[in-house]
């Protein structure tokens, strides 16, 4: 009888995880080095971001990106980590990263009073938020950079709805191909992509292969596969890979990224290519891993699926 009691307790706390993390969108965020190019304060441009990323990192309801993954993967795109991040480049840099949120800014020194200005950017709506600090020149600057990072945690949390797009449902999605297809005639299609997680947990399912399957048929593509006596007209092919991002608490976050090329079989010709990168958060690593690989599946599938009917 305990043991039943204990299980119906678990499932109970389970429960409402589940519904904290479908109620309330944790977005990542990316900090970017402020700039800081006048000479009384050329050095605090960098300080200032580590410092708000330490605060940041410490709010369990925000999710920051590794400043170091960060500056590879944006060093290897070329672009730099700096203040000059603008809306218009903010949405590259959230598909590069994961980001949902950029931060980034200035600091200057003005009537001896040291201003900290940032701006808090949605990759996804472009939208921007300002927020302001300042204080004497010879005061704290921890604390100015602490406060202003409070003020961005505000930010995050409280309008998330219009730094980060409207959450679509598998519902949505389907709603959307049928949308674009269009009514025309479809070809017989078949998925494979193959799929890796970097950890030690081991997770085989095909998330993303099994998600665009899904999304094909709901549809109205007929979908092969090695057992169908029916051939394809149209091969999709792909890798993807998802990994461990971080632990906040009971929340584990994971990255993923698909890479899908779509060809035509009789004639080989290459119908469509593309790339997504995701992010998931949930209660366990590889629900968060599969999470992340089906969000990818789902925007590549809104983009390529119409590309298949010529």
């Amino acid at each position: 009888m305990k043991t039943i009691l204990k299980l119906i307790l678990i499932a109970a706390l389970m429960s409402c995880a589940d519904k904290t993390l479908a109620d309330n969108q944790i977005l990542p965020v990316a900090i970017f080095d402020f700039e800081s190019t006048d000479e009384a304060v050329q050095d605090l441009g960098p300080k200032v971001a580590a410092i708000i990323n330490a605060n940041l990192s410490a709010d369990p309801n925000i999710i920051t990106v590794d400043r170091q993954e960060l500056e590879k993967t944006l060093s290897e795109q070329e672009l730099g980590l700096s203040g000059m991040v603008s809306p218009d480049t903010a949405a590259k840099v959230g598909q590069l990263t994961g980001a949902k949120v950029l931060v980034t800014g200035r600091v200057f020194e003005a009537d001896n009073q040291l201003f900290i200005v940032a701006k808090v950017i949605g990759t996804e709506t472009s939208r921007v938020y300002g927020e302001l600090v300042n204080g004497p020149t010879e005061g704290s600057l921890a604390d100015l950079s602490a406060k202003l990072a409070q003020k961005i945690a505000n930010d995050v949390e409280q309008k998330s709805d219009t730094l980060a797009a409207k959450v679509k449902t598998h519902d949505d999605y389907v709603a959307e191909i049928k949308k674009a297809l269009g009514g025309k005639k479809l070809p017989v299609v078949s998925v494979k992509i193959t799929e890796q997680h970097i950890s030690p947990i081991i997770i085989i399912d095909p998330a993303a292969q099994t998600e665009m399957s899904l999304l094909l048929r709901e549809s109205g593509f007929t979908v092969v596969d090695d057992q169908s006596t029916n051939r394809p007209d149209v091969e999709i092919t792909g890798e993807a890979i998802s990994e461990f991002g971080m632990q906040k608490g009971n929340l584990v976050s994971c990255r993923a990224r698909i890479e899908i090329t779509a060809h035509d079989v009789a004639s080989g010709k290459v119908l469509a290519e593309d790339r997504e990168t995701s992010m998931a958060v949930d209660l366990a690593e590889h629900i968060a891993a599969k999470t992340a690989l089906q969000n990818g599946a789902d925007e590549l599938s809104e983009r390529v699926l119409p590309e298949l009917v010529q």
